[in-house]
């Protein structure tokens, strides 16, 4: 399943409300790591059903952020029933992503 791509409109529904754990990508098309973390967490999304994959470009929705203090990118999160569990700064393997539930 491909990743779901986040906006003010949904993070909450698909982040904070989600049923799944969620590993959310933050992103920008600019960013060199970002486009090789890409396919990395495509990767995950299609292989594992048991967490939600999504994406939130920086550029498009600043708010969210500046309220999870994102201040490099690539950052991913991990969040558990709403709230953040871990995060990966920088471009990371697909084992370290996959860790950061553990």
């Amino acid at each position: 399943m491909a990743a779901v791509v986040l906006n003010n409109e949904n993070f909450e529904a698909e982040v904070l409300n989600s049923d799944k754990p969620v590993l959310v990508d933050f992103w920008a098309t600019w960013c060199g790591p970002c486009q090789k973390q890409g396919p990395i967490v495509e990767e995950i999304a299609d292989s594992q059903s048991e967490i939600k994959v999504c994406k939130l470009d920086v550029d498009e929705v600043p708010e969210i952020a500046e309220k999870y203090s994102i201040m490099s990118i690539p950052t991913v999160i991990a969040f558990k029933d709403g709230a953040v569990v871990n995060k990966n700064i920088g471009l990371g393997s697909k084992e370290q992503l996959l860790a950061l539930f553990n």
